[in-house]
Parts: C-alpha cells; sequence; structure tokens
C-alpha cells in the first residue's frame, strides 16, 4: 500500500535530519512507497525529487507558500496517474493552504484523507496578533474544507478536547506523535556538564526564548546553551549581548544528527522550555528520557505530565522562572527527584509502538 503525505516540513530538502526524517525512516516500514509533498524550502540544498530513503520520496515546490494548494492538486495528481493511492494524511495549521489542497486533491482522484492538528496556534497564549487570528481560524475551516476530510488525528488531549467540539467526537482519533527512541535515550554519565540551562529548539515569538534571556540578568553566575535557529535568531543574540550575557550564552545553529543534539542536551543540568502554545514538545520529552530535569510551561502534552510531577511547571514569566531555576539549581534533592521521575517517559511513549499504531489508523481509512 502506497501513502501520499502532505506536510509543511521542509527539513529533508533543506539536509536537515530532524523529527519527521527519524519518523519516516520507522514509519516506511509499513508502506510499499510514501511520497511527501512539502513547500518550497526556505534554503533549498537540495533540488527535484529528494529520495530520502528507502520507498520513501519528498516532492518539493518551486514557489511561493501562496501558491500551494495549486503545488500539491497539480503535483499529487501527476503522483496519483503514476500509482495508485489509498489513503492521504495532511498536517495542517493556519491558513490551511495544505488542507485547501488536499480537498481540491481528493474532488479530483477520490482518495480519503485525514487531517492532522498536532496543535492549536495561539493556545493557550498567543504570541503576537498573526497567532491570535490564526487560532480563530480553525472553528471556520471545520466547518467548511475541514468537515470533508474522512478523519482528524490529534496527538494530545488538549487538542483532542478543542477538535471534538468543532467537529463531533466520532470524527477524532488521538494517536501521540511523542515517537520516543528508547535505544538512542540512554544517559550518559561521561558527558561533562558545561552549561546550567539548555533551550532547544525554533527561535519563534512562540517558544518564550526572550525571557530566558532576561531572567539571566537576575542570575548572574548561570549559563544557558541556545540550541537551534528560525527568524529570531540574530534578534535574540543581538538581545543576550545587550544585556551583557555574551560570556554566558552560547549559541548553535541546527546540530546535524539526533545524537548530536542529546550530547547537547546532556551537557547541561536543566532543560527550559517557556513556550507560549506547543503540541509537543518532543524534546522535552527526550531531556526528561536523559535524565535532565525540565522546567516547562504547560503547555501540549506536557499538560498530561503534571499530575505525576514529572517536570517543574512555570507560567514563563520572569520572576516565575527566576525562581523555579533556582529551585532546580540549588535543592539538590529535587533536582535528583525530577531528574529520576522524568526517565518514566520512556515507558508512556515508545516510538516503535506509537508508529506501527499511527500506520494501522492510517491503513483503516483506506
Amino acid at each position: 500500500m502506497n501513502l501520499l503525505m502532505i506536510s509543511g516540513d521542509r527539513s529533508i530538502p533543506e539536509a536537515r535530519r530532524g523529527a519527521f526524517w527519524y519518523t519516516l525512516e520507522e514509519l516506511k516500514q509499513y508502506f510499499e512507497r510514501v511520497d511527501v509533498i512539502c513547500p518550497k524550502p526556505k534554503n533549498s540544498c537540495l533540488s527535484g525529487v529528494v529520495h530520502a530513503f528507502d520507498r520513501v520520496y519528498i516532492h518539493h515546490s518551486s514557489r511561493g507558500l501562496w501558491r500551494q494548494p495549486w503545488w500539491i492538486l497539480k503535483k499529487g495528481r501527476e503522483l496519483c496517474g503514476e500509482r495508485q493511492y489509498r489513503v492521504m494524511t495532511v498536517h495542517d495549521y493556519p491558513p490551511f493552504y495544505n488542507g485547501l489542497g488536499a480537498w481540491m486533491l481528493q474532488r479530483k482522484t477520490g482518495i480519503p484523507y485525514i487531517e492532522e492538528i498536532h496543535h492549536v496556534v495561539g493556545y493557550p497564549r498567543a504570541a503576537d496578533f498573526g497567532e491570535w487570528i490564526g487560532r480563530r481560524m480553525y472553528w471556520l475551516f471545520f466547518q467548511t474544507i475541514g468537515k470533508r476530510a474522512t478523519a482528524v488525528r490529534v496527538v494530545n488531549q488538549e487538542v483532542e478536547h478543542m477538535v471534538q467540539e468543532w467537529t463531533g467526537k466520532d470524527h477524532v482519533r488521538l494517536l501521540s506523535s511523542q515517537y520516543l527512541d528508547r535505544k538512542s535515550l540512554q544517559p550518559d554519565s561521561s558527558i561533562k556538564k558545561k552549561y546550567d540551562l539548555i533551550f532547544c529548539g525554533r527561535l519563534v515569538k512562540n517558544k518564550g526564548v526572550e525571557n530566558v534571556l532576561n531572567v539571566l540578568v537576575y542570575l548572574h553566575k548561570v549559563s544557558l546553551l541556545i540550541v537551534g535557529d528560525g527568524s529570531l535568531f540574530s534578534k535574540l543574540k543581538a538581545q543576550s549581548s545587550k544585556l551583557g550575557l555574551d560570556g554566558r550564552v552560547t549559541f548553535t545553529r541546527w546540530l546535524p544528527e539526533k545524537n548530536d543534539v542529546y550530547r547537547a542536551i546532556q551537557s547541561a543540568k536543566v532543560m527550559v522550555v517557556p513556550s507560549k502554545s506547543e503540541g509537543g514538545p518532543r524534546v522535552a520529552l527526550e531531556a526528561m528520557a536523559l535524565g535532565v530535569p525540565l522546567i516547562a510551561t504547560r503547555v501540549g502534552v506536557l499538560k498530561e505530565l503534571e499530575k505525576g510531577k514529572m517536570y517543574l511547571p512555570t507560567t514563563g514569566e520572569i520572576e516565575d522562572l527566576k525562581e523555579k531555576i533556582e529551585l532546580m539549581l540549588f535543592d539538590q534533592a529535587l533536582y535528583n527527584e525530577y531528574a529520576r521521575r522524568g526517565r518514566d517517559v520512556l515507558t508512556m511513549y515508545c516510538g516503535e509502538k506509537l508508529i506501527k499504531e499511527y500506520a494501522k489508523f492510517l491503513k483503516s481509512i483506506a
């Protein structure tokens, strides 16, 4: 059986091995072929059709996002003329160009499709006016084009409850996307703790990284490693310099392999995730699995872990972040307890099991 996937992730044609690459690496074993249609890469390193690995092909556009629905229709019809697809899955978010393209393609080909909502932009807090508008687009989408989907997949309970209100309970399936690799997520005691804190992720407005830098002004000996890239990279570096933090804040862009990321995480004592909205984030769970205690806002899947006291919650505001960082860094008994409890996520989110369930769900729609 062949799978057609509509995604907004461009990391593979940009020659980056992110979470999407590793998901496809595991998912491909359940399908004869996987074709992914995605937008134009921001920094195109690979041209044409990208043969990611055996049985997986990435077809990226050469034009801007506003033309993406028509690229999905054009490329999708071309692929359907070459082979049969019995199901199509669509990773969607505002302004829902993927959903629009999938709907147009479904009308032409009759392929049943699944809408995948991994998080609601701007919920629980919007980072800017654009996210505020984006959050309100979901209801409109599911009252119009979105209701044409055969099913909707969500990845955490927070989003499940919201989508059920928009679409009806029978239409929604909760399948976690926190695919943790048990073999790779084993603590390495030989890695020295060079940093007090680490942030790892896209450097964009909803991540709340600015507040972490502002907190360091009041924590005079605390160091921070920032791993990631994004639209705020230059702005955050300038902010760090302006605050006089150059000697204590280290920036590194995306790392090439997940094991490089895991080593970077273990080089810090504590991970901070001060996001305003999230679907996961998976990197937070990976830190916990590696025995690195987590300070995070109550977003995405993290809400489901709060009852087990597996991480230390924060509002993400400067004063509360300062209090929680001091508590975690300077109370050794508390630190050890969170390091121990956090490792339980490995039994809750087994990547092989979750991807197998995901593949089974996709095939059930065909």
